[in-house]
This record gives C-alpha cells, structure tokens and sequence, in this order.
C-alpha cells in the first residue's frame, strides 16, 4: 500500500492520482481508496470518473465524517438532552 506525505493545505492533483491508478494496476488491482486530510483537485476528481478502475476519495472532511461515525479517534465532548412531554402523565383518565 503505497503513501505519501501532502504539505499541509495542498490538494491532491490529477499527477498523484495518476500514479495511484498506476499503482493500482502495477498490483492487478481494480479498486482502491486515496485517503488524504486534505481535499482533491477537480481534475483528480473528474480523472477518476471516467476510469475502469474504481477508486474511492476520501478526503479530510469525509475522513472526519467516517470518523465520528464510527467512533474511530474521537471522544464525546458535550452531550445534548432532549426532553418532551409526557403526555401520559397530565392525561386526567
């Protein structure tokens, strides 16, 4: 499983996304997911689009979302309580 290290704040490009699939087809693969705390160019977007392969991006936000999904890394910092009211209990019968 290849890796690579983004400056901070530096989409991922339509280059990297080419030597992924490169990758991928190096290993007679075809799937992946590119995962980066960052985001993805349009043109690495609309690369992936039109392949045979199938390649999943997950970028910081969808990375973030999956994280607090799945309770992966996270820790709850505030709960929230929703009350409503029982109606049962001001019915006169």
């Amino acid at each position: 499983m290849p890796a690579k290290h983004h400056a901070t704040n530096v989409s991922v490009g339509r280059p990297d996304m080419q030597a992924f699939v490169g990758s991928l087809v190096g290993h007679g693969s075809s799937k992946g997911v590119f995962v980066t705390t960052s985001s993805f160019s349009t043109t690495a977007v609309e690369f992936v689009r039109h392949l045979s392969q199938r390649v999943i991006l997950i970028d910081g936000t969808a990375l973030a979302d999956l994280m607090i999904e799945h309770g992966v890394g996270v820790r709850v910092s505030r709960a929230v309580e929703i009350k409503k009211i029982d109606l049962d209990f001001f019915d006169p019968g």
